[in-house]
């Protein structure tokens, strides 16, 4: 009886950080913890060159870990790209939205360097092998 009470009489209430209530404490952390805000989040999946794993029993073909750098040429990330040794499926990685810069080894041409964008809520497939066919088909039409 004391729960439905206080909800007819308390109604809703929104808070929301950075709020003009003069009254308002602002943010409380507990102790020295820094919380970051909610960045926005878009996911990468990276195609790299497969590498080739037998566990005794099967042959497995992983793909090639990679690294993500930001745009100025920091190191962000480094993928290992594989859950496990015998996990043939790329790993999904979250990162906040923005460009960067990938390097990782393809079937054909080794190590490369692309630009990928990274938008809100969405999943960038980078297949550097497919990239290459497209990219190779498109150059020789062109011409």
């Amino acid at each position: 009886m004391i729960v439905p009470l206080a909800l007819c009489f308390g109604g809703s209430t929104l808070a929301q950080a950075g709020g003009k209530d003069p009254l308002s404490p602002g943010p409380i952390r507990p102790g020295n913890l820094d919380y970051r805000t909610e960045l926005a989040l878009g996911y990468l999946k990276v195609y790299s060159a497969i590498d080739e794993f037998n566990d005794g029993d099967a042959w497995y073909f992983p793909h090639s870990s990679y690294a993500i750098y930001t745009i100025d040429g920091k190191l962000f990330k480094k993928v290992k790209n594989q859950r496990f040794p015998a996990d043939e499926i790329p790993e999904v990685v979250a990162l906040p939205v923005g460009t960067y810069a990938v390097v990782a080894r393809s079937e054909r041409d080794g190590y490369g360097r692309v630009l990928v964008v990274i938008k809100d809520g969405q999943q960038t497939i980078l297949d550097l092998d497919l990239w290459e066919k497209e990219t190779r088909r498109l150059a020789q039409t062109d011409r």
